[in-house]
């Protein structure tokens, strides 16, 4: 297991050296963010990232993410013209020793929360989902805006991609994302670059839209649509342990066997009833994903890849961006490297 670090390059208001401070930490995970979504990432801004990152000395663990266009998603003629870009990126991350993409196929918007500064009994603040409250959210209002969603939408864009989407059911998004898996992992095979989807977060329909990576049973049938190691996932703890019907740790550990866990994320979430939940400290006793069993299904298939301590509370007055702060993923990092060495000297 390698212990990651999420940053948003040099906008970033945590610089590397601060991460590389963190005990255990040898991986960056980011990506290039000035780049349109759809076009194809060029030779030279990817080498630039990267000797960023080694000359901190560090290694680039992950890119998280390549954002796949909306086009894709929804299946309109424009696709390929995409996909070729999307296929030219992954050539481009090969050459320069990139080993995983993490990238998702939600439809119009990323994660979403109702609260991104809802105060902990501790006094620390977090991201949280109150069901009730997300299904009075209107987004093409333009007066909801989230960590992680394209602010390049203007109102009538939007507009535009809900009206595309009404033609897009469940069903229909599935045979999108095979066309899309069965072109570009032949390509990422190539290339020596394992894909790595992420869940959908949360794992369930949002404003209408559909989402299908939510459960094990999707996720079998999303490896199954490419047999390949490099057609994997991303298993976020997260994002899957925000339903209160996924076992975790279980999907982990059986996905896991299937040599289909490229890439992992931890974070801790506490069920408040219905849909909603709260995200917590790290540890076991804080939320409602058991954490040390996260990290033990991982022993249990030998895992080596990248792990990252996923969105944070704000502590200890720090500002920033809403689920990234410095201090509570460093202690979660350090939380889960203690976890990882106990699991490994037991085993001896």
């Amino acid at each position: 297991m390698e212990m990651s670090f999420r940053w948003y390059g040099k906008t970033d208001s945590i610089p590397l050296e601060y991460i590389r401070q963190i005990p255990g930490m040898k991986g960056i995970v980011t990506a290039i963010y000035d780049i349109p979504v759809g076009e194809a990432w060029p030779m030279e801004k990817i080498e630039e990232l990267k000797k960023t990152v080694e000359d901190a000395g560090m290694h680039i663990s992950v890119i998280e993410s390549v954002p796949v266009h909306e086009d894709i998603k929804i299946g309109l003629p424009t696709r390929d013209k995409y996909i070729e870009n999307y296929k030219t990126t992954l050539r481009n991350l090969g050459k320069a020793g990139i080993p995983v993409v993490c990238y998702n196929f939600m439809p119009i918007f990323d994660w979403t929360r109702t609260d991104l500064e809802y105060r902990l009994p501790d006094g620390s603040t977090a991201l949280i989902f109150e069901e009730e409250v997300a299904k009075k959210m209107d987004p093409l209002t333009g007066e909801l805006s989230l960590p992680g969603w394209d602010s390049s939408y203007k109102k009538e864009d939007l507009q535009e991609l809900f009206d595309h989407y009404k033609n897009v059911d469940h069903e229909k998004l599935w045979e999108n994302l095979e066309y899309f898996i069965k072109e570009i992992i032949p390509v990422a095979e190539e290339a020596g670059v394992k894909m790595a989807i992420h869940p959908d977060d949360p794992p369930f329909d949002i404003f209408g839209l559909p989402r299908i990576i939510t459960n094990k049973e999707n996720l079998e049938r999303f490896v199954n649509l490419y047999d390949s190691p490099y057609n994997g996932l991303t298993m976020c703890s997260g994002s899957l342990g925000s339903h209160p019907d996924n076992d975790f740790p279980e999907m982990l550990r059986y996905f896991g066997k299937k040599d289909r866990v490229n890439f992992v994320h931890a974070r801790n979430v506490k069920l408040t009833g219905g849909m909603s939940f709260e995200e917590s400290a790290h540890p076991s006793e804080y939320g409602s994903v058991d954490m040390y069993e996260v990290i033990k299904a991982m022993a249990d298939f030998n895992y080596t890849g990248a792990i990252r301590p996923d969105h944070g509370r704000m502590i200890w007055g720090e500002t920033g961006k809403p689920g990234y702060g410095l201090y509570d993923r460093a202690l979660g990092a350090t939380y889960l490297h203690g976890l990882w060495e106990a699991e490994q000297k037991n085993r001896k």
